[in-house]
């Protein structure tokens, strides 16, 4: 059991278990707007999340001057240069997925791929949005296999859980942010808790939860995506759960390891 916690902080560090999580939540947003996402258009989602946090990673490690406070962090600057080949491979690897795409997830990308490129210059100075423009970006990277070929208009229940699961997003990446804020203030690095505060930013993971919360019984009521909705509320409660028992789980990194494992949760309306 030990062995493969062990195992499963490796995968954390490297940020696998997020990108085993997007291709997760992107076959379950298929699955409710029934259509079917292709090999290449998966290996290419799974590529981009890491490459962009993998990118993300190495330049915060950069630009701390001193060994990192956070494990992440620190295993980014002993490997930086092993990490950049990796992720020269990756790239060209996500390169040549483009060529086997459709042309309808195609173009979005390319759209969605100048997000991330005016995140990956301007997140230094982003400071208190950070965190927002961060799940945003995440969402629309899950949503794009999807949604861009659907052909026809999303109905507001189906809004409705798009916006379940920023909200889902949103509240991970806070969380952490709390979780992370006195080593994040060591190292110089800005956040929206650093920004705003603790107490500040924890009633605002409280607030989310409460949306996340009503969203569900709004989608209960409907009926129509109830399974999926209370998917998605699951994955709320669980985070906020982390954050209520805070001070057990912030030992050795445990909120870490649960809050990306929740992405994995939409398996289950998969099988």
């Amino acid at each position: 059991m030990l062995k493969a916690v062990e195992y499963y902080r490796k995968a954390n560090v490297l940020s696998l278990d997020v990108t085993a999580g997007a291709l997760v939540c992107a076959l379950f947003f298929a699955k409710v707007l029934s259509v079917s996402i292709g090999f290449f258009e998966l290996t290419a989602l799974g590529l981009t999340v890491w490459i962009i946090y993998t990118t993300d990673h190495l330049g915060d490690a950069r630009k701390i001057s001193s060994p990192a406070s956070t494990t992440r962090h620190r295993f980014h600057q002993d490997h930086f240069n092993s990490l950049r080949k990796l992720l020269v491979i990756a790239i060209i690897l996500d390169t040549v997925t483009l060529y086997f795409m459709r042309i309808q997830i195609l173009k979005w990308g390319i759209v969605l791929a100048g997000g991330v490129f005016v995140y990956l210059l301007t997140q230094q100075s982003l400071k208190f949005f950070k965190e927002i423009f961060i799940s945003v970006l995440f969402t629309c990277g899950i949503l794009l296999p999807s949604v861009s070929i659907t052909g026809f208009t999303l109905e507001t229940i189906q809004y409705l859980l798009i916006v379940q699961f920023a909200v889902v997003a949103l509240i991970n990446l806070l969380l952490f942010s709390w979780f992370d804020r006195e080593l994040d203030q060591q190292d110089r690095q800005h956040s929206f808790v650093t920004m705003v505060g603790e107490g500040k930013a924890g009633i605002t993971i409280s607030l989310l939860s409460i949306i996340q919360v009503l969203l569900t019984l709004m989608q209960l009521y409907w009926g129509q995506y109830s399974v999926a909705a209370v998917i998605l509320g699951s994955m709320g409660l669980i985070l906020l759960a982390i954050y209520i028992f805070r001070k057990p789980l912030g030992r050795q990194d445990y909120y870490r390891l649960l809050g990306d494992a929740v992405f994995m949760i939409p398996v289950l309306y998969l099988i």
